[in-house]
């Protein structure tokens, strides 16, 4: 046991009971009026994390990530979760965390009773050393308990380490928002999941690339990895190419790479991305998407590219079927 705290070493697991919670917030003290200076240019913004929910959400999560170098420590505070949506008329919550890719080992929080906004407050370490701690993804399951003890997923929160500053001198309470879980199986070749965005005012094209599942990975390729090339075309012609990091022996691997280009408005009409699943040595593909408008697509590609124009500025996230004719 170390200070109450709940801690995954990568051979085992220990549970100890829960901490107390960890504060986050801080006070501004002093405050006062000089000459005519007007106190309301002052204010601090809202927080609106608690009343601003879209359309078909699922229910939030709150927690906070620091991670201790000197002794090797990634300390996750779970501390909230909002407007949760059990199948039934009752909600008794619990969360697992996983630190992928080791999903046979995970921590839990405790359960709570008939509460569908249940404020967790508790504190748990995974040991991991620095060396690969940018290689590895939080992934929050959030279930119900149900009267004959089954877990039923209400959602999870997918968080790679690799793009978060894990600062040692304090904590900032993050909130994402739950994503189902894709029950449907992986189609032939694997899917790949993205977001695309379109800034109208700067005539800027985002790609995102989040994640991948279900590649038909081959013995020879594990030792260098998969990566995601994309590419953006016009009438057909390669006008750039931008690729992620290589993810060494997953087949279902976890990037959350974000893309720009530059776009004209204008010349949407006759653009399109690419989007290829390649070995690191990029000798061969293993699965391709074409997303873009009705010039080159069609079904879930061409609506993905219209949900984009229809949306501006907003991040729209799909899945999309890998295929090797694209």
């Amino acid at each position: 046991m170390l200070n109450g705290e709940q801690i995954q070493e990568e051979s085992e697991l220990y549970v100890t009971p829960d901490s107390g919670p960890r504060s986050s917030f801080h006070s501004l003290a002093g405050a006062y009026l000089v000459g005519t200076i007007n106190p309301e240019l002052y204010r601090f913004p809202e927080d609106k994390s608690e009343t601003d929910f879209p359309e078909g959400n699922i229910g939030r999560l709150w927690f906070s990530v620091e991670y201790e170098r000197e002794s090797e420590r990634l300390l996750v505070s779970l501390i909230k979760a909002r407007k949760l949506q059990p199948p039934s008329g009752s909600c008794n919550p619990l969360v697992k965390i996983y630190l992928l890719p080791d999903e046979r080992r995970y921590l839990q929080s405790k359960t709570k009773r008939q509460n569908f906004n249940p404020q967790f407050d508790e504190d748990f370490v995974f040991q991991i050393s620095s060396t690969v701690l940018f290689q590895r993804t939080l992934k929050f399951c959030v279930y119900h308990v149900d009267k004959q003890k089954k877990h039923l997923l209400l959602g999870q929160v997918i968080f790679p380490l690799k793009n978060e500053t894990l600062a040692e001198d304090g904590k900032v309470a993050i909130w994402r928002d739950l994503e189902p879980d894709n029950l449907e199986p992986p189609s032939e070749h694997g899917d790949l999941q993205f977001s695309l965005s379109y800034n109208d005012y700067l005539a800027r094209l985002t790609v995102v690339v989040l994640r991948a599942r279900g590649l038909k990975l081959q013995n020879e390729r594990n030792g260098t990895g998969v990566c995601v090339r994309v590419s953006l075309m016009n009438h057909n012609q390669l006008i750039k190419s931008k690729r992620t990091t290589a993810i060494i022996g997953s087949s279902n691997p976890l990037y959350n790479e974000t893309f720009s280009f530059k776009v004209d408005q204008l010349e949407l009409d006759a653009t399109s991305l690419s989007l290829s699943v390649l070995p690191g040595d990029e000798t061969s593909s293993l699965g391709c998407v074409i997303v873009g408008p009705f010039m080159y697509t069609r079904g879930k590609e061409l609506e993905h590219w219209n949900e984009m124009i229809s949306k501006p500025k907003e991040l729209v996230k799909r899945w999309h079927t890998l295929s090797l004719s694209s």
